[in-house]
């Protein structure tokens, strides 16, 4: 990881502004909500909250010597793929955990949040203000995580409860789509080491780029309409072969949570099931999906690196990021970054020079660099302040309960 270390006071403010964000994102949700897991690949919402505490408790703490942990067995439970720290519950029973409780989780929380203030308030040195920066993106990338897999859960309910109290809003038709063009040459990829930044960012380093041409909104709700009404989910030319067999075995025919109510397609959200609006970006889309699409309009995907410096032409721009209020994308607009991560055609690669950091913590990213597909951008989940352009996300192909949609690219 590579970070620039700052004064630790801001540091604590912002520690306790994540973990209060954490709680607020989790109050919607009942104890029972909180316990239960949808699928193997989602953790139940009481997971994430111990999980993370964990994580500061492990590798913050730890190495402190003299820390006495909130309940021993909590290193057991909420390890997540930490080989090097130890045996940990199994991933798919996380659900099964009913004990400790939600409200124990909290008094965890608190626990450890007090036992943080003091560490601070004692000083810190470079080491720990490192692991402390990491935690706290941690943890922003499991809020993400947190609301994902809620939704997942409550989208499995027969009257498609509401996480949140969210306004109806207008339905206006979608822009058509314009094209950017982006000069070809010898362009700079990854992280500048300024500031934070995941170590599978680093590793700077020089592509070459033919010129290509960039949508300049994502792929839209109409869009994916006028692909399913022109047999898109039924027409093998537009799909790759793991792709197609993944369509079949799961009977996809319209994007995740999409179904058809009363004549019309509708889309289970954080406001429960309401109305598919025409220019909000295609949303819940595997890279299958989103590649076979890409085929059906002419066009590709583009490469995570034409992405990153096309990027930079509307680096500024943004469009919605996490608000705890609406937790739903906005309208597809000129920008590159919020409301829905998108699809590459890349491969989750490392960059050349990539060395994890030494011991268990080297286990974050790397490990991970097989049989995965980038994304970038930011979602309608991801926290303002946690994005960037050189940030790479990554799902495996058939992935669709993230909040994944696409951008076309051509050459």
């Amino acid at each position: 990881m590579t970070l620039t270390t700052p004064d630790t006071s801001v540091l604590l403010d912002r520690f306790e502004g994540v973990r209060s964000m954490t709680e607020r994102l989790a109050a919607p949700l009942s104890p029972e909500d909180q316990t239960a897991q949808s699928m193997p690949d989602a953790s139940p919402t009481k997971w994430h909250r111990a999980h993370v505490t964990w994580f500061f408790e492990e590798f913050l703490l730890g190495p402190t010597g003299g820390y006495e942990p909130f309940d021993p067995t909590f290193g057991y439970l909420f390890n997540s793929y930490y080989e090097a720290i130890g045996p940990r519950h199994p991933r798919p029973d996380r659900g099964l955990v009913t004990r400790p409780s939600a409200g124990e989780v909290g008094r965890y929380r608190q626990y450890f949040d007090r036992v943080v203030a003091e560490l601070v308030d004692a000083g810190l040195d470079d080491a720990q203000c490192e692991v402390l920066e990491l935690g706290i993106n941690h943890e922003q990338q499991h809020q993400e995580l947190l609301v994902m897999d809620a939704l997942h859960l409550l989208s499995g309910h027969p009257f498609a409860p509401q996480m949140l109290q969210r306004p109806l809003e207008d339905d206006p038709a979608g822009a058509p789509v314009s094209w950017r063009s982006v000069e070809g040459g010898l362009h700079t990829i990854g992280h500048d080491g300024q500031g934070f930044a995941y170590d599978n960012e680093t590793g700077q380093h020089r592509v070459w780029l033919e010129p290509f041409q960039i949508a300049e909104r994502a792929v839209t709700n109409q869009d994916w309409l006028a692909f399913m009404d022109d047999g898109g989910y039924a027409r093998s030319e537009f799909w790759l072969s793991d792709g197609w067999a993944a369509m079949q075995q799961h009977g996809w025919a319209a994007p995740g949570y999409w179904s058809y109510q009363d004549g019309q397609w509708v889309a289970f959200g954080t406001g429960g099931s309401r109305p598919v609006r025409r220019a909000e970006p295609v949303c819940h889309v595997s890279f299958y999906e989103a590649d076979a699409f890409a085929r059906w309009a002419g066009a590709r995907l583009p490469t995570e690196f034409e992405w990153e410096v096309a990027a930079g032409g509307v680096a500024e721009a943004r469009g919605q990021l996490l608000d705890q209020d609406r937790l739903h994308p906005g309208l597809a607009g000129k920008h590159m970054v919020g409301d829905v991560w998108e699809w590459t055609s890349s491969a989750y690669l490392p960059y050349p020079g990539f060395q994890p950091v030494e011991g268990a913590i080297g286990e974050y990213n790397g490990k991970f660099m097989s049989d995965q597909h980038v994304l970038r951008g930011a979602s309608c989940a991801t926290p303002a302040g946690h994005e960037r352009l050189t940030y790479r996300n990554f799902f495996p192909g058939g992935s669709r309960w993230a909040f994944s949609g696409l951008r076309l690219a051509r050459s």
